[in-house]
């Protein structure tokens, strides 16, 4: 059975779901069966990362929250859009499925105004995992604590919580360690994303660590490389020798060694 790997920070702006796409990519390039699921539902974007607009997504999250599809309706096989310029790694010939949220105003209000069953949610990702033989699925979760993103962490085989060097980050993520330990969710690690490049990342990692009491996989610093990038694809795979996709890769090795 394919592991979920819920990928979570209690703020927005961390950068959850850049680091998720680039994490999901990083694992199929070693051969793993791989799904990554937009939660976010109000403010959807991961499949801009992916080369998608709302014309090439088809069928969406939401359409399967209101029974209108099947979630096997809803999943992409995208590794043919990743990774395919001269020069760089190439997802084409991988298994990576992206089951997107709708980004069409009307579609999120609706959500919005009505609400989904999570229980739906669950039996979806639960019958993904077994359409397409997963061996891992990411969820790309919304900021914040709401019954929704309760869901997901409770069912996550793997949980990764993103922070910055911040103190809001600091306090919003011990609750959500505290939450995740009353939830016994059976692996949990820490990544932090946007450090100073002023500041030793091994003392970061330290630091973290001993305040939380929970493995940091991995430390990506801030860099305008990156935000030079503006979402234009998966960085890691485009520059795989720069500080950032390293760190991005420490994190994927991380979660393939839980197996």
């Amino acid at each position: 059975m394919g592991k979920i790997v819920s990928i979570h920070s209690f703020r927005g702006g961390t950068g959850k779901s850049n680091t998720t796409a680039n994490i999901a990519s990083l694992v199929a390039m070693e051969g793993k069966r791989v799904g990554v699921v937009d939660t976010d539902i109000q403010s959807p974007g991961i499949h801009v990362l992916f080369g998608l607009n709302e014309e090439s997504m088809g069928h969406t999250l939401n359409e399967f929250l209101r029974n209108e599809c099947s979630i096997g309706d809803v999943a992409l096989q995208i590794g043919e859009n990743v990774g395919n310029e001269p020069g760089r790694k190439k997802l084409k010939d991988k298994y990576l499925w992206l089951i997107p949220s709708s980004i069409n105003l009307r579609e999120i209000t609706d959500i919005l105004k009505n609400s989904y069953d999570p229980n739906i949610l669950n039996a979806g990702l639960q019958t993904l995992i077994k359409e397409k033989e997963l061996d891992y699925l990411f969820i790309d979760t919304h900021p914040g604590l709401n019954e929704e993103t309760l869901l997901s962490i409770t069912i996550s085989d793997i949980l990764i919580i993103i922070l910055r060097p911040d103190q809001q980050d600091f306090q919003g993520t011990a609750v959500t360690v505290d939450i995740a330990r009353a939830l016994d969710v059976p692996n949990m690690v820490l990544a932090v994303n946007k450090a100073l490049s002023r500041y030793d990342p091994d003392q970061i990692r330290e630091e973290i660590e001993k305040t939380y009491d929970v493995k940091v996989a991995g430390v990506m610093p801030l860099t305008e490389d990156l935000v030079e990038n503006q979402s234009k694809d998966i960085f890691s795979l485009r520059e795989p020798d720069h500080p950032w996709s390293k760190a991005v890769k420490e994190i994927a090795e991380t979660i393939i060694e839980f197996d």
